[in-house]
């Protein structure tokens, strides 16, 4: 499975991203979705974050059928779940509050199971639920420096 998007792999992800600018989702591109896939989950965290990785966004229950994500949109059918702030919605790299460079990863998983669990679900729900589930992983680093 492999997991793109409009700006390379260990490169900066571009400010329009970022609550510098609109803070909005970047467009997202999904490859190879193994057969058997009844769902997909896709999580941005700054996994640089301390004392534990900050999840920015949170998508569960992705129909199979998805192949991208569409900038500043959420694929249809899919759920937010709740992210670190106890938010539901994309929350973009945030320089302003750390210096130097941090790591945002990524993570597409795609799962032989829909997780029936409710939309306030955080990333400890789950990654519980969908352990014995997964088919294939993707993953995609994007940078983020501050001055």
């Amino acid at each position: 499975m492999i997991l793109k998007s409009t700006f390379e792999a260990n490169q900066e992800i571009p400010v329009l991203f970022t609550c510098m600018d609109q803070n909005i989702n970047p467009p997202l591109f999904f490859e190879d979705i193994p057969e058997g896939t009844k769902s997909l989950i896709l999580v941005l965290e700054d996994t640089d974050a301390t004392p534990t990785p900050w999840i920015h966004w949170l998508l569960f229950n992705i129909p199979p059928t998805v192949t991208q994500v569409n900038q500043n949109e959420i694929p249809e059918g899919a759920t937010e779940g709740l992210a670190n702030n106890k938010s539901f919605g994309y929350e973009g790299p945030c320089p302003k509050y750390f210096s130097g460079t941090h790591h945002y990863l990524f993570s597409l998983v795609a799962l032989n199971t829909v997780l029936d669990i409710p939309k306030e679900s955080d990333k400890t729900v789950v990654f519980e639920k969908m352990q014995g589930h997964i088919l294939a992983t993707a993953q995609l680093v994007g940078l983020c420096t501050a001055d």
